[in-house]
């Protein structure tokens, strides 16, 4: 047996989790959401939709957009968003291991 969860924020509805975690991980890796969305098998815009709508539900711009054009464009994350995308991964990384343990103490052997 083993353990199995899914965690996310709710605020006005589903509003952050692991989705929106790792599309926000490869833009700022990518500077563009266009490669995040290819690396994460998405749609251009079903990624954009999820982008909007943590936007929208959070209320505060996770990403700092900049148009294409003959020099392209690009997509970068706000000092705001980079700062609730490292304290949800603290966040996950704590509570995985609170739920580590009580998984062991519960159903250990």
């Amino acid at each position: 047996m083993k353990l199995c969860y899914k965690i996310w924020l709710d605020q006005n509805g589903k509003a952050f989790g692991a989705g929106p975690y790792e599309i926000f991980m490869k833009i700022d890796q990518h500077g563009s959401l266009r490669k995040a969305a290819e690396e994460l098998h998405l749609s251009y815009s079903k990624a954009w939709r999820i982008v909007n709508m943590v936007e929208e539900r959070l209320g505060f711009r996770f990403v700092e957009r900049e148009a294409g054009g003959s020099c392209g464009g690009g997509s970068r994350l706000t000092e705001e968003g980079r700062r609730f995308v490292q304290r949800y991964a603290l966040f996950m990384s704590e509570a995985e291991e609170c739920l580590k343990r009580a998984f062991e103490k519960h159903f250990a052997g």
